[in-house]
């Protein structure tokens, strides 16, 4: 089993169905309400374990019960949480998810605790990177944090997959250090300025992104499937066919299940056949951790 250690934002999601996203000034009656773990990087942590990683994860919480149950779920899934770290300086991280009856949805954030954690807390997990096969990042996190665990990882030689979500501008000198970049098409759109809306404009896209450094540039794009660029290697890679019910945290999914398939050592190609699988399953199922499947289940699917 490899290990995958995940640095990272944890929310609870608070969850309501709708029959379409609101406008705004706009109020929209809904249906169901539901809470359910999330954040971005609870939920690839969570992805991961289920995956077949062994996963430790790096967050900030809050000393509340929503921090209580977050630590529950995480332990649950047999994540090391050692260096889960409880504040009484912030809340815990709350998500505001809006669900539309096609599974599509809205998400407003509430960081809290997720914007203490520092890169001196990213510096005293030293022991949880001098285990590590690979490392999986976020931008739910402060930046100077993400930027210490790269540096981290990049002097004990570790591959780093960084998911730029919520999209943000990156510096040549983070991404320089990145080997693997999943940006789906809108935040590979505002890291190039390139509208990725076909096959066409997603190669210039990732190229584009390569040349700022990262070895390899994965653009997901829901239904689409995704599109890698790698040295010597670029092409589509199209999606399962399945129904969904609720999108979010597909792209989680689909890079926790990823970061394991990397670990394994998996040729790429193969590897995001796996974690598309994970991302195809996670969105027949309503919530954030609670979508993601099982080692078993992705083979399945596969198979």
């Amino acid at each position: 089993m490899k290990s995958v250690l995940v640095i990272g934002s944890s929310n609870t999601d608070l969850i309501i169905r709708v029959p379409r996203i609101p406008r705004p000034g706009e109020t929209v009656l809904g249906g169901a309400f539901s809470t359910a773990a999330g954040g971005k990087g609870a939920n690839q942590a969570v992805a991961a374990a289920r995956a077949g990683g062994r996963v430790t994860f790096v967050a900030r919480i809050g000393a509340d019960g929503f921090g209580d149950r977050t630590l529950a779920g995480l332990e649950a899934d047999g994540i090391d949480t050692r260096h889960v770290l409880r504040t009484a300086e912030a809340p815990s991280g709350i998500a505001l998810i809006t669900v539309d009856e096609r599974g599509e949805n809205s998400i407003s954030v509430a960081s809290g605790a997720n914007a203490l954690l520092s890169a001196a807390d990213v510096a005293r997990a030293g022991e949880a990177f001098a285990a590590a096969d690979i490392v999986l990042l976020q931008l739910e996190s402060p930046l100077a944090a993400v930027e210490a665990a790269v540096r981290k990882a990049g002097e004990r030689g570790i591959p780093v997959i960084l998911n730029p979500a919520p999209a943000r501008e990156l510096d040549d000198a983070l991404l320089a250090g990145v080997s693997v970049l999943t940006p789906n098409e809108h935040e590979a759109e505002l890291l190039t300025g390139i509208a990725v809306e076909d096959e066409r404009s997603a190669r210039e896209a990732a190229r584009r992104l390569r040349d700022r450094g990262p070895g390899t540039v994965v653009i997901t794009m829901g239904e689409r499937g995704v599109y890698a660029s790698a040295e010597g290697s670029e092409g589509s890679v199209p999606a399962f066919k399945v129904e969904p019910v609720d999108t979010t945290a597909a792209g989680d999914v689909f890079s926790g299940a990823l970061a394991v398939a990397l670990a394994e050592r998996l040729a790429l190609r193969e590897a995001l056949r796996f974690a598309q699988a994970a991302a195809a399953i996670s969105v027949t199922r309503p919530g954030a951790q609670p979508s993601a499947p099982t080692r078993a289940e992705i083979i399945a699917l596969i198979s």
